[in-house]
């Protein structure tokens, strides 16, 4: 396992997916700022609407008061939305990871897996439909554990976890799907769920670095196509 993940961080800075790390960091980049952009356009609105309605209740004297209120709590909105960004950065790049999982796992394939049969490309509609799924399943396990974050950092280690394995679960199933229908994908990484999930761990932790987790849709589709090879091989 190690040494899969060795092998996708060396090809990672590679001259032929050099290019694709650029594009799908920009990408996912680009999310997390409109995301962000977006959920703080909303916190302003609700903010200035409870602040007229604070106004219009009880009177001009309470506008200095509504005022420093709203103040601290945009503050502490913007200081959320930063938090929150990281959070919500496994559930970007996986969906980033469906625009660009067959140009990484082409190259993986050329360069380890020359003599073997290669593979065939995703529809995109399948990929994109896939990494949805799986953002939407990571933005729900976020939304739940939030809560969980003030008790001593349980919610933080609920959150990794899950997230090893929606990752670790979707990037196997592309790298698999390249070369067996989505029904085989699925019941291969059934079988071998520890190897898969220990695999998607050491993507939960990749994706926790900030800024070198705008690369994860790379590294963690090499070490699936290494991981899906290892383990076919065994077949």
């Amino acid at each position: 396992m190690l040494d899969d993940a060795a092998k996708a961080l060396r090809q990672m800075v590679s001259p032929p997916l050099r290019a694709v790390l650029w594009k799908s960091a920009g990408l996912a980049l680009a999310l997390i700022i409109a995301a962000a952009a977006a959920l703080d356009g909303l916190i302003n609105w609700l903010l200035g609407a409870g602040s007229a309605a604070v106004e219009s209740s009880f009177g001009a004297h309470a506008h200095l008061p509504a005022t420093a209120i709203a103040w601290l709590l945009s503050i502490a909105a913007g200081l959320g939305i930063i938090f929150g960004s990281v959070l919500l950065m496994p559930a970007v790049t996986a969906f980033v990871a469906s625009f660009f999982a067959d140009q990484i796992a082409e190259q993986v394939e050329r360069v380890h897996y020359a003599g073997d049969r290669p593979g065939v490309a995703l529809p995109l509609w399948l990929a994109v439909l896939e990494g949805g799924k799986t953002a939407l399943i990571a933005v729900a396990v976020y939304v739940c554990v939030v809560p969980l974050l003030l008790f001593a950092g349980l919610g933080a280690v609920i959150f990794f976890l899950a997230i090893a394995w929606l990752l670790g679960r979707e990037y196997f199933e592309l790298a698999a799907m390249r070369f067996r229908p989505p029904a085989e994908a699925k019941a291969l990484r059934k079988r071998n769920a520890a190897t898969v999930y220990g695999a998607g761990l050491l993507i939960a932790g990749f994706v926790s670095i900030p800024i070198v987790n705008l690369a994860t849709p790379l590294f963690a589709m090499a070490l699936m196509v290494h991981v899906h090879k290892r383990l076919t091989q065994k077949i």
